[in-house]
């Protein structure tokens, strides 16, 4: 399996070996732990998350709309990290390189079907950010082993599902499509309130953008300016 390449990571009878393998490929590329307190965020995203960025050894419950996801993984991609996504298997490529994902650092695990857990648990040795969405409930025994994993390794978990003791609750909500006339026309950009809320600031803090935009990715939702200030005579220059 080439690390210049995506890697998906199937049958079930190979996915143990396979993991291994790649584990190793990887590990000889980058550190085994992030030395960052905080992953990188897009700068339309920014202001989302205190420190500007995602906490590292945690995990985000995320809403499970793949524009958010690919979103907050584009700007960790561009720095050169490597990236996973377990368990979503229509996650779509063309959509990943929109959102400035790298490619060839990104780590396909479409169906791991029961083994998630482990899945994930062995990729955080290497992979400073993984997506996952387990397809079910996730115990808190589980979570709390893997959440020990995490911190140990410096990574960073989106979860697409309710997390126990999560470190924070990304949402995408409101959703506005443009590009569409009078029964004419095709969708172009869609503008959302992405909202977050986290142990260490509990008030939600919401921004508008446009995801995907015009040329897609994130891009920011320009501010209105200011209306301009009525003419009055008594406001005349002579």
């Amino acid at each position: 399996m080439g690390i210049g390449t995506i890697a998906a990571l199937s049958p079930a009878d190979e996915r143990a070996g396979d993991i291994l393998r790649l584990r190793r490929e990887i590990s000889r590329m980058q550190r085994r732990r992030s030395e960052d307190a905080v992953l990188p965020l897009h700068p339309a995203l920014a202001e989302l998350l205190p420190g500007r960025g995602l906490q590292t050894g945690t995990v985000y419950s995320v809403s499970p709309s793949p524009s958010l996801i690919l979103a907050l993984m584009g700007a960790v991609s561009q720095r050169g990290s490597w990236c996973a996504a377990v368990g979503m298997p229509t996650l779509g490529l063309e959509a990943a390189a929109s959102f400035g994902v790298d490619l060839s650092r990104l780590i396909l695990v479409p169906s791991p079907g029961q083994r998630w857990l482990a899945v994930i648990s062995a990729l955080a040795e290497v992979v400073p950010l993984i997506a996952v969405s387990p397809g079910s409930a996730v115990r808190d025994a589980d979570a709390a082993r893997l959440s020990a994993r995490l911190r140990d390794r410096g990574c960073t978990v989106l979860a697409a599902s309710s997390w126990p003791q999560s470190e924070g609750l990304i949402s995408l909500h409101d959703p506005h499509w443009s590009g569409i006339g009078e029964g004419w026309g095709l969708l172009s950009d869609r503008t959302v309130t992405v909202t977050a809320q986290t142990r260490s600031a509990p008030r939600p803090q919401s921004l508008r953008v446009q995801l995907p935009g015009g040329l897609g990715g994130v891009q920011a939702v320009p501010q209105a300016l200011p209306a301009p200030l009525p003419t009055h005579p008594r406001w005349a220059v002579a």
